[in-house]
């Protein structure tokens, strides 16, 4: 099977803009006993999460970074809530996004690389194509015009990994305290064909969160019907033995 990276449509037709951001999120990690670093990462998102029936929602509101501690209380008030195969880190949006929006749209959105996004006929299209693993909730923004579109975020799980070979041989070990590895977007990323979902058929990388990666089914179907917004670049997947393995 193939895969593509899906990408903003950077044509000038699309001036759409949202101002906003998820209801909820997890704090940054303030200087972590393990590895010293302080960070978070705010490119993970699981939409459907409802954290209302938590006592201490204002814990879960303001950007911060808290001290590993804390940090890791919080994320255990969150993981009952999570959905199959959600993966928690610093910086981790929950719930839906809440704020503006402007100007004309695609069919499907990707104004915030790590998001993605698509209008309400479109994705009963896609969903009536028997793609899998199209879970979408609402966006609450406000639109600043008429005829407004209804757009829905698409939750990414995070499935599958670079190859290591396409990785710096000399990298950081993650920190097995706070989960920290210090990964950047290879010049030419190759995808492990072992960690590559059967089940889903859109999804973000599981180490390399801000890339959202779809199958050529996915591809294909958004050609076929037309629906814009987006591009889809090709990325080869190495099915040869590993040398190494992340960690």
């Amino acid at each position: 099977m193939k895969f593509f990276i899906v990408k903003e449509d950077g044509a000038p037709i699309y001036t759409g803009v949202i101002t906003g951001t998820h209801k909820w999120r997890i704090p940054g990690v303030d200087t972590c006993a393990a590895c010293g670093v302080t960070w978070g990462n705010n490119s993970r998102a699981y939409p459907s999460v409802d954290l209302s029936p938590v006592a201490s929602l204002a814990d879960f509101v303001e950007p911060r970074a808290e001290p590993i501690e804390e940090y890791e209380r919080l994320c255990e008030l969150v993981r009952p809530f999570l959905p199959p195969g959600a993966l928690l880190e610093p910086g981790t949006n929950l719930g839906p996004i809440v704020g503006t929006a402007l100007g004309r749209f695609g069919q499907l959105v990707t104004s915030y690389p790590q998001w993605l996004l698509v209008q309400r006929e479109a994705l009963e299209k896609l969903q009536a194509e028997g793609l899998q693993g199209l879970k979408a909730i609402p966006a609450q923004l406000r639109f600043r015009q008429r005829n407004a579109p209804e757009l829905l975020e698409l939750e990414l799980l995070p499935v599958g990994r670079a190859y290591p070979d396409c990785l710096p041989t000399e990298r950081e070990p993650s920190c097995p305290r706070c989960g920290r590895f210090g990964l950047s977007l290879p010049k030419d990323l190759l995808l492990d064909a072992a960690t590559l979902p059967n089940q889903l058929d859109v999804f973000r990388l599981e180490d390399l969160s801000t890339v959202i990666v779809c199958t050529e089914r996915f591809a294909k179907a958004c050609k076929r019907l037309k629906l814009d917004g987006v591009v889809f670049d090709p990325v080869p997947v190495s099915r040869l033995k590993k040398r190494a393995s992340i960690k």
